[in-house]
Parts: C-alpha cells; sequence; structure tokens
C-alpha cells in the first residue's frame, strides 16, 4: 500500500524530476507567471510554497537550503529580497493554478501558475498580420486630396490632337518573341550550347 506518499513522479528518475521541479520554481521565481502542463504544475506547487517559506525566515540556514535546491543563486537572491516579503502576512497558499485546457498539439491540460500577491495579468492575442495592411479610412482620407490633384494634371496631359492619335494609333514594331530558358542541369553537361 502506499499511503502518505502524494509525490508526483512526473514519469521521470528522481533526479530528473528534482532538476525540473527547481528550474520551474527558477523560471516561476523570475518571470512571475509561468504556463506548464496541469500535472507539472501541481508537482510545482508544494517546492514553490516550501521555498517561500524558506524566504520568509530568512535566515542564512534558510538562504542556503534554499540554494541547494533551486541551484541558482539569482533566482534565490529575488525569492528572498522581493517575493517572501510580499507574503509576509500569508500563512500559505502563496501560488495559483489557473486552468487553460488542452494543448492543440497533443491534448495535455495546460495551465498558468504565479504567485497570489502578484497583479492579475490579462493577455491579449495580437491579430496575426498575413501580407500587405490595408490602410484605415483616416489614412485613406490623408491620401485621397493628394490624389485629386495630380488626376487633372495628368488628364491635361492625355489630351492630344486628333492629328497626333493617328500618329500613335499606328503599329509598333514587332518584338523579337521570347526563348524559353534552358533548364540547368547540376552534375552533367548539357547537349545544347
Amino acid at each position: 500500500m502506499r499511503h502518505q506518499k502524494k509525490r508526483i513522479k512526473l514519469g521521470r528518475t528522481a533526479e530528473h524530476r528534482k532538476a525540473l521541479l527547481a528550474n520551474q520554481v527558477c523560471s516561476l521565481i523570475e518571470h512571475e507567471r509561468i504556463k506548464t502542463t496541469l500535472a507539472k504544475a501541481k508537482a510545482v506547487r508544494p517546492l514553490a510554497e516550501r521555498m517561500v517559506t524558506l524566504g520568509k525566515n530568512g535566515s542564512l540556514h534558510a538562504r542556503r537550503t534554499a540554494l541547494a535546491v533551486l541551484r541558482q543563486k539569482n533566482a534565490v537572491k529575488k525569492l528572498f529580497d522581493n517575493i517572501a516579503p510580499r507574503s509576509a502576512d500569508r500563512f500559505g497558499g502563496y501560488t495559483r493554478i489557473i486552468k487553460l485546457g488542452p494543448r492543440q498539439s497533443d491534448s495535455a491540460r495546460i495551465a498558468f501558475i504565479e504567485w497570489v500577491d502578484t497583479a492579475p495579468v490579462t493577455e491579449e492575442k495580437e491579430p496575426k498580420k498575413k501580407g500587405k495592411e490595408k490602410p484605415s479610412k483616416s489614412d485613406k482620407a490623408a491620401v485621397a486630396p493628394k490624389e485629386e490633384t495630380a488626376r487633372p494634371a495628368a488628364e491635361k496631359e492625355e489630351k492630344v490632337p486628333a492629328a497626333e492619335q493617328q500618329t500613335a494609333a499606328e503599329p509598333a514594331p514587332a518584338e523579337e518573341p521570347k526563348k524559353p530558358k534552358k533548364r540547368k542541369w547540376f552534375g552533367r553537361k548539357s547537349d545544347e550550347k
């Protein structure tokens, strides 16, 4: 029986799992919010909360213990200087998990894990721009008057007397038809030159 064994194994060896969770907690400390699978978020939460508890203690021993687990000095410094003091009045529950739904590629359940005391962030997707952008109405209004002033001048130049129109209507000399391009065959000499 496996009573009192709540650890989430994530299908990894113990060393791999410890490294993965330490990196996830360091990323959470650095970015204050990370997007990961729901299983990993649930596995990261206890370790992240344990690190905040060490940060609230603030002693040298607590700092060295956190450094032994996380193995990144800058993450431990930010944890003890910024994140732990913000949570000084809390007695636990320093993180929250927000479920996002299945990932499109493999249908894995995705979630955000973030610190509770940070300001909520709403992500807005920017519309994807394909090809040329269409000018807005204000852009068209700015361009239109210039085009209108240019058209009458062009129309005046296009008005040609009838005698000149007949000479312009004469057939132009025939151009030589274009020959099809020869294909380049790499690795073999071509027969035609």
